[in-house]
């Protein structure tokens, strides 16, 4: 996030919501995995859920939202998760 931060526009963001995980360099199977809300509630653990499940390894995502005065509800964890999603498609870290 220290990099990140470095854009203003990143910094100015409402929130910057964060997940990780990262596997272990050792027959375990066992990963480095944690998540952020940065303020959005239960954002960054619905987002470390969709890497855990899509079983992506050795990724950090953030996503940052900026509050434009409407209340999107619920339908804010939808946005955030679809667009870390679309991300990790185009990067070919999982399939549809």
């Amino acid at each position: 996030m220290d990099i990140l931060n470095e854009s203003r526009r990143v910094r100015a963001a409402t929130h910057n919501i964060l997940a990780y995980r990262v596997s272990r360099n050792d027959a375990s199977k066992t990963f480095y995995q944690d998540h952020d809300d940065d303020g959005e509630t239960a954002a960054g653990g619905r987002l470390l859920r969709l890497l855990v499940l899509a079983d992506a390894r050795d990724v950090v995502v953030v996503v940052s939202r900026w509050y434009g005065g409407i209340h999107l509800g619920p339908a804010r964890f939808h946005v955030i998760n679809a667009c870390a999603k679309d991300a990790l498609v185009a990067l070919g870290e999982i399939h549809q």
